[in-house]
């Protein structure tokens, strides 16, 4: 009976030691799972990447490159998988074509227009400040001219 037991404990303790193992992430699954993970946008936060973010939809978006990693999928099919079903938008840095230009040309634009609109207004200034410069001589000049004038009358 001593022995049934011990046996089965055995067993019992093997099974568990299996079982731990299928539960522990291999290190190399689990280095791939943070590098897809960081190049694809959590779609309820929009601002972190799913690596980042604890929303329950970005933890079922890991589980599901975890899974496809385990299915022996490479990277690009994981990412062609994700894009298909989520579309470009769950990319963290999307593919430059004519549906996304304007994410890509969008800030360099507004920055060139912003600079081109700082010195359109320096340069009128400037122009508006010598205009008063160069007239005011000219007013002063009448200014004085009309007083004399008034004072010689």
């Amino acid at each position: 009976m001593k022995i049934l037991i011990a046996a089965a404990l055995l067993v019992s303790a093997n099974a568990l030691g299996q079982a731990s193992e299928l539960a522990r992430p291999d290190a190399a699954t689990e280095a791939r799972l943070k590098a897809l993970a960081e190049e694809l946008r959590c779609l309820v936060c929009q601002n972190q990447t799913i690596a980042d973010s604890n929303a329950p939809l970005a933890v079922d978006l890991r589980n599901q490159i975890r899974d496809q990693i385990g299915r022996g999928r490479s990277d690009e099919q994981i990412r062609a998988y994700m894009v298909e079903r989520y579309g470009d938008f769950v990319l963290y840095r999307p593919p430059f074509q004519a549906s996304t230009a304007v994410l890509w040309l969008g800030p360099p634009l507004l920055v060139a227009g912003g600079v081109v609109a700082f010195f359109v207004v320096i340069r009128r200034r400037r122009a508006t400040a010598g205009a008063v410069k160069a007239e005011l001589p000219a007013r002063r000049r009448k200014e004085l001219e009309t007083l004399l004038g008034k004072e010689e009358a």
